[in-house]
């Protein structure tokens, strides 16, 4: 059963680290974009400066509009500061808001963390499966994903909190049992596992309907 864990164990491992590569290529080509975007934005002006001069006010509205359409599809949903945070937080609020979730997220991290990207990665994504999943559970009115992340002198501080169509979750041990039935629960394993080995804190609580995972990770 040891070697039978390990192999699932790294199965899981490269499959998320190939997820958080892609998203992280994502994310970094919208920040290619928007830097050509201010590359050329004393063109842009210059352009509007023309049509101002010939009067031509319409133009002037249809160019903005496109400016602004130009900017939407390239502006990110949450910006924290680290580029491969943003690249898995934008991912999994955009899957969960397609599936009819509000998320609702504020998170500040440093450029530079002593904690590896993937590691962090690897536990966000997560939270933000098993969230989702929890989530769809409920009838649209009611999936509601609340996300905060920040550092408290030199930790850095998850919170995921989202609510539950079961109550109270059942727990065995120091855990809670997984809501995707018999045979799931790999990421829950992970998490502990990651923040065992960078000797950081995780808390689980289920009350009231809501499932709250709080995280205490050393970053700096």
């Amino acid at each position: 059963m040891g070697l039978l864990s390990k192999k699932i164990d790294k199965q899981i491992a490269a499959y998320q680290r190939e997820l958080i590569e892609t998203h992280y290529a994502e994310v970094d080509n919208m920040y290619r974009q928007i830097r050509g975007w201010r590359h050329d934005y004393r063109n842009h002006i210059q352009v509007m400066k023309a049509y101002a001069a010939q009067g031509d006010w319409d133009a002037i509205c249809r160019y903005l509009d496109k400016l602004d359409t130009d900017l939407n599809t390239v502006d990110t949903v949450i910006k924290t500061g680290n580029p491969m945070t943003d690249a898995i937080l934008n991912s999994k609020i955009s899957l969960a808001r397609s599936k009819g979730i509000e998320v609702h997220a504020d998170a500040h991290i440093p450029v530079k963390l002593r904690l590896s990207e993937l590691d962090l990665c690897c536990i966000i994504g997560n939270l933000f499966d098993n969230a989702i999943d929890a989530s769809m559970g409920l009838p649209p009115e009611g999936r509601l994903i609340r996300v905060y992340m920040d550092m408290k002198n030199t930790q850095l501080y998850i919170s995921f909190t989202n609510f539950t169509s079961g109550g109270k979750l059942q727990k065995v041990g120091k855990r809670f049992l997984s809501t995707k039935g018999e045979g799931h629960g790999f990421g829950l394993v992970r998490i502990d596992a990651i923040v065992e080995r960078l000797d950081g804190y995780i808390s689980r609580n289920s009350e009231d309907g809501a499932f709250t995972t709080e995280i205490l990770l050393p970053a700096l």
